[in-house]
């Protein structure tokens, strides 16, 4: 019998995701807001903080084990930047368009369009688990003007592959959860959980 598990989401794709990887060992993964549990505050300023606050948050309102995850893309040419901001990067309300047009005005002065997606996910057995469980997955690729691509979402229509010469949103599905940030750390921590 598979153990429930709650995803400290309400992404539909990465519910999806997720729940490929870890039915195989026993989880049954669930969406916090099947729950009615709240989306957690991300005051801080480092991924696994913020992924870990938003584990134990699930955790203490659910009494279950749960799985968190924060990633963003970091650009060298801006010291990391938009890093843990990524999602409102341009402000709120979120909107990719306005994040990406930001993005690429603020490198349009440097010559350095390198930067990577970077993810981390955490596991909590319960909401005070002295042990977390952590993986963490890191992609790397270049920053382009021009947006191509229909898939993904995020910044993907913007991040250049170049040993593939595609962007994240001219991938499958597929070739992007086997190369990407989130399907690195995915297949690290259920390693660790086996």
């Amino acid at each position: 019998m598979n153990r429930t598990l709650i995803l400290a989401s309400n992404n539909a794709g990465k519910l999806k995701e997720f729940s490929e990887m870890l039915a195989p060992i026993g989880f049954d993964v669930r969406p916090q807001g099947e729950f009615q549990v709240p989306e957690a505050d991300e005051p801080h300023p480092t991924f696994v903080e913020n992924a870990l606050a938003k584990a134990r948050h699930a955790a203490r309102l659910t009494g279950l084990p749960a799985l968190a995850d924060d990633s963003g893309v970091c650009v060298n040419a801006l010291g990391g930047a938009p890093g843990v901001y990524s999602a409102r990067y341009a402000g709120e309300p979120k909107s990719d368009a306005r994040n990406n047009q930001k993005l690429v005005a603020d490198l349009a002065i440097h010559a350095d369009k390198s930067g990577y997606y970077y993810c981390v996910l955490v596991f909590v057995r319960h909401a005070d688990d002295p042990q977390p469980v952590i993986a963490e997955g890191r992609w790397d690729g270049e920053i382009i003007a021009e947006p191509r691509g229909q898939g993904g979402f995020g910044y993907d229509p913007h991040f250049l592959l170049p040993a593939l010469g595609k962007t994240a949103a001219e991938l499958s599905p597929a070739e992007k959860n086997r190369l990407s940030h989130r399907g690195q750390a995915l297949r690290l921590l259920v390693e660790k959980l086996r």
